[in-house]
């Protein structure tokens, strides 16, 4: 679908809902990003999974990686409370495939620098890690933590500074932490972190469709009637 004829549809599944609706889609595009995104290894704990999600969701993070190696990745709805229907998720679960390695990949074409979350002896406080490159924040699973692979082949590292007894944060409490730190420091900063006017369109459509009952029959007619 041209850009012409995808603008044409927006204006009409617009119709379709409240002005409230469209007035929120508009501003929470404005403040969504692609500069930092998140990669999840493993989650297998649906609580701490779906809460990931919803901090993305809460904090304008657009996409989440998840990798699927030895774990299926399963939110909770009950805890997402529809966070997935805004936020971009990337799967990386072929069988029998190192999935970390394809991820790391694909994200390295796209021009993000790996900051694996955890503690080790390169490590810097969350707070240290600039926000001028892109990147791509990985945390691992709740016990184990991250794989050899992931550590091995990621281009830093960070931890959350702790004073207590407590080895490490729940992974939702951790990723809910160095979220808040680097978008609060991003949108302080000159860095250009807001999405461009193609992905903004592409998401006004895929939100609208997500806000609009029976929204694959409206944009099958609309369709219909304007490539006929």
């Amino acid at each position: 679908m041209d850009k012409t004829l995808k603008n044409q549809l927006v204006t009409y599944l617009k119709d379709f809902v409240t002005e409230d609706r469209w007035q929120r889609i508009t501003e929470v595009l404005n403040k969504r990003t692609r500069h930092l995104t998140v990669v999840l290894e493993d989650i297998y704990q649906p609580h701490n999974a779906s809460a990931v999600l919803r901090s993305c969701d809460c904090f304008g993070i657009q996409d989440v990686h998840i990798i699927e190696n030895r774990n299926e990745f399963d939110p909770n709805q009950g805890i997402t409370i529809g966070a997935d229907q805004w936020i971009s998720i990337h799967s990386h679960n072929e069988p029998g495939a190192n999935n970390t390695k394809r991820c790391y990949e694909q994200l390295r074409r796209q021009g993000y620098r790996i900051i694996a979350t955890t503690p080790h002896e390169e490590d810097v406080t969350i707070d240290e890690v600039p926000v001028s490159e892109k990147t791509a924040l990985v945390f691992g699973a709740e016990l184990k933590g991250l794989s050899d692979f992931a550590l091995e082949h990621a281009d830093g590292y960070a931890r959350i500074p702790m004073v207590g007894f407590s080895e490490s944060f729940n992974i939702s409490v951790g990723a809910a932490l160095c979220l808040y730190d680097m978008t609060t420091r991003l949108r302080k900063s000159e860095v250009d972190w807001t999405l461009s006017d193609t992905e903004k369109l592409d998401l006004k459509c895929e939100w609208l469709e997500n806000s609009v009952r029976a929204a694959d029959r409206l944009k099958q007619r609309f369709l219909e009637e304007h490539q006929s």
